[in-house]
């Protein structure tokens, strides 16, 4: 699919995570970047290598086991990691159900 922006973009990434289990695997990947970027500064660089393989690992199983889908990173990687951090933003702060009511995907968390 081809958007003219990233906020074009936006909808579609959501409705690519329309099962509240998709989006919470997401979120464990998403977190994982964290803890490996502590454990890079505390134990070892090496962790810095592994974070995104863990994390698109967690994400990419949600997809072709959970969502059966096919990954929004892999025809918009800016993109998709630009909003997979917008996701867990809103997320953290419970604010996605109220993001998911404004673009249309009515779907719990």
């Amino acid at each position: 699919m081809n958007f003219k922006n990233y906020e074009e973009f936006w909808p579609f990434y959501l409705s690519q995570h329309s099962k509240p289990s998709t989006r919470a695997w997401h979120f464990v990947g998403t977190s994982s970047v964290f803890l490996f970027i502590v454990l890079a500064i505390w134990k070892s660089l090496w962790f810095l290598l592994a974070a995104p393989v863990v994390a698109y690992g967690i994400a990419w199983f949600s997809h072709f086991f959970i969502e059966g889908n096919k990954p929004a990173t892999f025809g918009h990687p800016f993109w998709s990691l630009r909003a997979d951090f917008r996701m867990y933003r809103l997320i953290l702060f419970g604010q996605l159900q109220q993001e998911l009511h404004k673009t249309n995907q009515n779907t719990p968390l």
